[in-house]
């Protein structure tokens, strides 16, 4: 049965005053031993060192877009996860300065049990947006100041040499890209070269050019061989139609006369055309024989030249429309001579066209190539220089960089809980002990302590409620008692607070 809430306090002042020294004993064991544990508890120093992060200088703003400089994602971790690092946390779990001399000769399993110490400690806190602070935690004042001191020297030296090392290898790799792309151009410029000189028959729009002339010039010739023909039927129809001869009387003028003539005609030929040429040597035939016979007759006539009689001589325009026509034939077999030359031509240039489209995938495929190695040759260049500046700035303690804000301070307190708190906090325990452990046992006390109680249990209302009655003697023996549980608890409070006193002054260690 649940005791009702309204009665509590009234139960628990009569358990305490029934159990006087049961309460008393609770005091001094609760209070003491608070106290007990405020002079055992380890307590621990803390020190940190403040790091500022400097991203904003004079140079970040004049180095846009030519530098990068080296930046760290959530930079505390990256703190935390530098300092954790074998290679930081080993150099101070050797150091003479904080764990004496030979700290560097120590056995394996002491040595790592310092580094699992160290890494317990150690803890990186942000403060801000541009710090950050390392802390570290120790039993000994002198010991968390001078890990504090030394993990943020080492976090500075390594930032800086990773930095450094960062920005160097960034610039190797992209200088040996730079050379391996130079040697891929190189070689893709030597094999267009080889392609390019072993196919000399140029480039698809130069055999397109060259075809368009030649078809462009065939259909003229063929043009000028129509008018040729067309101009040697008309000679023929009227070649025709003129008389070959006329009849005239012969003397010795009349073969000068004739001589004269062939001889107009010969020279106009020879004008236009070589000796060989067929009409030239008809010509220079017949003016032969006329010679011959002019000097015959001559010879047989004497001195007195005579009448000979008619003869059939050739027509001059007979002679002139032959010569035309020989002429126009002659063109026109030379016109036949040009058109077939055009289509062998064509032939040859079709032919021409059918081998630069073979070559034509190739060919793309080598200028794709060198113009893609090109590309990444140039942007590779532009980030070679970016990179080389970068390396520059990191070498200067430009860009991105930590500095020491606040250095490593010696610890004049401990973190955490002190002695000062356990002292209070025990003579509120011990005084507060003995009331809440009675309100927990009436909690769960089966003993009927109020009517309420028994009204509730047998649903029948309480008529008369009898006082309890103690004679003058349990009087007098309960006062006494409480007065020596009184001065026995005032003396033990007088005890508690000369040990805590002497503990904060420093006479207890």
């Amino acid at each position: 049965m649940a005791l009702p809430l309204s009665e509590l306090p009234v139960e628990i002042v009569k358990e305490v005053r029934s159990r006087k020294w049961l309460a008393l004993l609770i005091f001094v064991i609760v209070s003491f031993g608070v106290l007990a544990a405020g002079f055992l508890w380890p307590y621990k120093y803390q020190s940190e060192t403040v790091i500022f992060i400097d991203d904003q200088n004079i140079i970040r703003p004049l180095m846009e877009g030519s530098a990068v400089a080296t930046e760290i994602n959530d930079r505390a971790s990256a703190a935390q996860e530098l300092l954790w690092s074998r290679s930081v946390i080993e150099k101070i779990a050797k150091d003479d300065e904080i764990f004496g001399e030979g700290a560097a000769d120590v056995g394996r399993e002491r040595l790592e049990s310092r580094i699992f110490a160290l890494k317990q400690n150690l803890s990186v806190v942000p403060r801000g947006d541009s710090y950050f602070a390392i802390a570290y935690q120790a039993e000994s004042p002198m010991r968390a100041f001078l890990v504090a001191q030394r993990m943020g020297q080492l976090f500075i030296e390594e930032t800086n040499e990773r930095k450094r090392t960062e920005s160097r290898n960034a610039y190797e790799f992209i200088n040996n890209q730079v050379r391996s792309y130079e040697r891929q151009l190189a070689q893709a410029e030597e094999r267009l070269q080889e392609f390019l000189a072993e196919n000399v028959d140029g480039t698809e729009g130069d055999a397109n050019n060259r075809l368009d002339n030649l078809r462009s010039q065939l259909e003229l010739a063929q043009m000028e061989k129509s008018e040729l023909e067309a101009r040697e039927r008309s000679l023929e129809l009227e070649l025709s139609r003129v008389n070959p001869t006329i009849r005239q009387g012969r003397t010795p003028d009349a073969y000068q006369t004739r001589i004269s003539s062939l001889e107009e005609q010969l020279d106009n030929l020879r004008l236009r055309y070589h000796d060989t040429y067929p009409d030239i040597v008809i010509l220079r035939e017949q003016l032969q024989e006329l010679r011959r016979q002019k000097a015959r007759q001559l010879a047989q006539q004497g001195d007195e030249p005579q009448p000979l009689g008619e003869e059939s001589l050739s027509n001059p325009v007979y002679q002139d429309i032959q010569t035309e026509l020989t002429s126009t034939r002659a063109d026109i077999q030379t016109m036949n001579s040009r058109i077939n030359s055009f289509r062998r031509l064509l032939a040859e240039q079709a032919q021409r066209m059918e081998r630069i489209q073979e070559n034509k995938a190739q060919y793309m495929e080598l200028t794709r190539d060198m113009e893609v190695n090109k590309e990444i040759y140039d942007d590779l260049l532009k980030r070679r220089e970016r990179a080389r500046v970068s390396m520059h700035l990191d070498v200067e303690g430009q860009g991105l960089n930590y500095r020491i804000n606040e250095k490593a301070q010696f610890p004049l307190a401990a973190s955490g809980p002190g002695f000062p708190l356990f002292a209070a906090a025990g003579l509120f325990l011990g005084l507060a002990a003995p009331f809440g452990l009675v309100a927990g046992l009436l909690q769960i006390d089966p003993r009927v302590r109020a009517r309420e109680q028994l009204e509730e249990t047998i649903e029948l209302p309480v008529l008369v409620l009898l006082p309890q009655i103690r004679t003058p003697y349990e009087q007098r023996r309960d006062h006494r008692i409480t007065m020596l549980v009184g001065m026995i608890a005032i003396v033990a409070v007088v005890v508690y607070l000369s040990i805590a006193g002497a503990a904060l002054m420093g006479v207890i260690g």
